[in-house]
């Protein structure tokens, strides 16, 4: 019996994961073959652009701030035991760029954006405005979901570049209150150690963190069951199953990228 109970183990998150790359596929065709409805899906997803994106501004602005203040602090304090710390510039904008940018983006938009796509399309669910939708003729996944993958697959790289140009201004703070660098200094040194294949690399990242987020936000609200308090329970499970994604996702890209530095 512990085997069926292993293969029903395993067969749950592939399960899982073919169901989002069904509801990614149809969101896709849904944008590519319907000419007509382009139009509102792009005018919704501008909607959906401002709501994800230009609203996660200011709290990830904070916290990246903050961030890039702490990795210079903390590299200083190992940089100045061994005399290099020249190199804090360097710390601070290969991990902001190559990791922690596109990571904490993701994060904020996964509170923000990826919580409101399940608690919004589960509490049309549950008030049976989707069967609604329905009755109208209206594709529920071509309404609701196909403009956050849009809006989302645009705003996510935007979100991770501004990302690491806060960091990168939080290093700079430090280094030049407490690392000896002149504002001009810290810039020149940072662009330096700063690789075009970096700031790519996090953009691509921050793509497919989007469209997890919005995956597995819109198929948790399209999974709820009857009832306010499954809204709830929707919510929490798309933030969790969402952060543990984005770390499974994390971890193959930098394996990837790990590896393709390796062979050049």
């Amino acid at each position: 019996m512990w085997v069926a109970a292993v293969g029903e183990a395993a067969e749950r998150p592939v399960g899982y994961l073919g169901d989002l790359a069904v509801l990614f596929g149809r969101s896709t065709r849904a944008l590519v073959l319907s000419p007509l409805k382009r139009r509102r899906m792009f005018d919704r997803a501008i909607h959906q652009a401002m709501a994800a994106g230009v609203g996660a501004i200011p709290i990830m602005s904070l916290i990246t701030f903050f961030v890039g203040v702490i990795i210079a602090l903390q590299g200083a304090y190992e940089l100045q035991r061994l005399g290099a710390m020249q190199l804090m510039a360097s710390v601070v904008v290969i991990s902001i760029t190559r990791e922690l940018g596109p990571l904490i983006a993701a994060i904020v938009v996964i509170g923000r954006s990826g919580s409101a796509f399940a608690a919004e399309i589960g509490t049309m669910r549950v008030t049976e405005e989707l069967d609604a939708l329905e009755t109208m003729a209206l594709d529920p996944v071509a309404f609701l979901v196909a403009p956050k993958f849009l809006a989302m697959a645009v705003m996510m790289p935007c979100l991770a570049i501004w990302a690491d140009l806060m960091g990168v201004l939080g290093g700079s703070l430090f280094g030049v209150i407490g690392g000896g660098f002149t504002f001009g200094g810290y810039l020149i040194a940072t662009s330096e150690a700063l690789l075009f294949r970096d700031l790519t690399s996090g953009c691509i990242k921050s793509v497919v963190f989007g469209m997890a987020i919005t995956a597995v936000g819109c198929y948790e609200g399209f999974s709820t069951g009857a009832g306010a308090e499954e809204v709830g329970r929707s919510t929490t499970r798309a933030v969790v199953i969402s952060l543990l994604l984005l770390v499974v996702i994390d971890l193959l890209f930098t394996i990837l990228f790990y590896a393709a530095r390796g062979v050049r």
